[in-house]
């Protein structure tokens, strides 16, 4: 009898709480602004750009148009650091949140060789106050990421990803309440829900991946009772993001990341706001929140492109980054050749880059085909000098040569999977960019039923066979199953070199010197 009586106290004592929380966020009044940044890969120094395929998801023809609208130099920490300084000094440092949605210490050489901390001190001498897990923040394996958790003065945080030995989510609560401008604002952080499809799964196979939304209609309903305004730092690209907001109610505003989409001003859906920006911390974004009364009364923002001539350097910063680059100048600043032209990274459709790449090392191995996975990470190689730091850019990881025999109609599996990949008919199974090839000519049609899509194939200018068996280079993370491709594992007589992709590709380089951009195969991908 004395318990029911006490839980009875405490449902009325928990729905007066209720009660009283609501009637104090009507009465709530203030301005907040929410500075962020996305898909950083590392990159902590000013690059070149201009209009056209500056960074790996700009100047893309397989995307809504992207691009610089002028030569320039552009990013880096030093000059990001500047435009975060002016907005706390104009807004006041108390009525501003600054957040990172991810893919952030990786994918870069001083990021490889410190394993990811070069970053995460950047971030803390910016103040950083909360960042979600992106695929690529666990290059370095699950057990790095917790120890840069540790060097991290900011949460990093995924409410999707969890820890199998606890069932907890890994590095603990993903959602915080901070007070910015009189306003409580709640951050949910989600990460990649296809994670292990897009890495080593050795990284993570002490982790689980989960559906982003099944996890913010998990914790959105309490966040919202704690908070004022609900925000959701969002790994999941673009197209989920915009069904998080239709699905998951409860949630006022959507800060995205990994699609690499530049959405500003704010794209409404529903009532929820959805912003993202670029990537390569190129631009900040800034979104300006009012409320009125407990009510979101307006939403505006911004992504200004960070040209490092509007934004100078910070010299504290600037010094840091010197600090941390020291050490192993040498090594980052080698040249390996010269550009006589622009050599980009494209995602959604035939790359330059790898397409070279796919040549030297078909050159290396004697194959007739070359793959590479679609990636969505890189800054394209302007005309000038080549550096072993720029190339790493482009292909950073530690994979290892693959040889084997495929024959065509397994060939022709693979360009099936890729076209699948791009058009999956649900947003959530979307994984990886357009397969990466040398030596092959094809053309998918993305409207055509799964399984139908691919015509046109011609190895070296030669009808593709399907019962031929055609030699083929790759690496270990493709024979992996990597974005779906299992056919790899399939192939015959296997081999598995000591050699990595990356030292190959230098090696290549370094022999031609001067490097033209390649002649792009007869790749076409009708769009849905």
């Amino acid at each position: 009898m004395l318990g029911a009586i006490v839980l009875a106290a405490s449902w009325v004592l928990s729905s007066c709480q209720r009660a009283l929380s609501r009637q104090e966020a009507a009465t709530v009044s203030g301005s907040f602004t929410i500075l962020h940044t996305n898909d950083i890969h590392g990159r902590h120094r000013p690059f070149a750009v201009s209009p056209g395929n500056a960074t790996a998801q700009t100047g893309d023809p397989g995307r809504s148009p992207s691009s610089f609208e002028r030569a320039g130099q552009v990013g880096g920490f030093a000059h990001l650091a500047t435009a975060v300084q002016r907005v706390r000094q104009e807004r006041g440092a108390g009525n501003v949140l600054l957040l990172d949605g991810g893919d952030t210490f990786s994918d870069d050489l001083l990021a490889n060789l410190t394993k990811g901390a070069a970053n995460i001190r950047l971030m803390n001498a910016l103040g950083y106050q909360f960042m979600a897990l992106g695929n690529h923040d666990f290059d370095y394996g699950a057990a790095r990421t917790r120890e840069l958790q540790q060097l991290a003065r900011f949460p990093i945080r995924g409410a999707n990803v969890t820890d199998k030995a606890t069932g907890q989510p890994f590095l603990g609560e993903p959602t915080q309440v901070f007070t910015v401008g009189g306003v409580r604002v709640g951050v949910l952080a989600l990460a990649y829900h296809n994670t292990a499809q897009t890495g080593n799964p050795d990284n993570t196979k002490e982790l689980t991946f989960s559906s982003g939304l099944e996890a913010a209609r998990h914790y959105v309903p309490a966040l919202r009772a704690r908070a004022d305004v609900v925000v959701v730092l969002s790994h999941q690209g673009t197209k989920v993001d915009e069904r998080l907001a239709r699905e998951v109610p409860g949630i006022d505003l959507v800060v995205g990341a990994h699609s690499h989409d530049r959405i500003a001003p704010p794209r409404q859906v529903g009532k929820v706001w959805v912003v993202q920006a670029l990537s390569d911390a190129a631009v900040l974004g800034q979104l300006t929140v009012q409320v009125k009364a407990g009510k979101i009364t307006s939403v505006e923002g911004t992504a200004p492109t960070l040209w490092t001539k509007e934004f100078p350097a910070d010299a504290t910063i600037a010094q840091l980054v010197d600090s941390l680059r020291a050490p192993h100048r040498a090594q980052l600043e080698a040249v390996l050749a010269t550009a006589t032209g622009r050599i980009g990274r494209q995602y959604k459709s035939a790359s330059p880059f790898d397409q070279l790449a796919g040549e030297l090392l078909r050159e290396a191995t004697g194959a007739e085909l070359a793959f590479l996975p679609g990636v969505g990470y890189g800054v394209s190689l302007e005309p000038g000098p080549v550096t072993r730091e720029m190339l790493y850019t482009l292909l950073p990881h530690p994979s290892k040569l693959v040889t084997l025999e495929l024959t065509g109609a397994q060939v022709r599996q693979l360009l099936e999977q890729t076209a699948t990949n791009q058009n999956p008919g649900d947003d959530l199974a979307r994984v990886g960019g357009l397969l990466q090839s040398s030596g092959l000519d094809w053309t998918a049609d993305l409207n055509r039923p799964v399984g139908q899509r691919v015509s046109g194939v011609q190895v070296n200018g030669q009808p593709l066979d399907p019962q031929r068996p055609y030699r083929v280079v790759t690496h270990n993370g493709m024979l992996s199953g990597i974005h779906r491709y299992t056919t790899f594992a399939k192939g015959q007589n296997i081999q598995k070199l000591d050699k990595g992709v990356t030292q190959v590709v230098e090696a290549g380089l370094r022999r031609r010197g001067s490097l033209a951009p390649p002649k792009l195969a007869r790749v076409q991908v009708v769009a849905k």
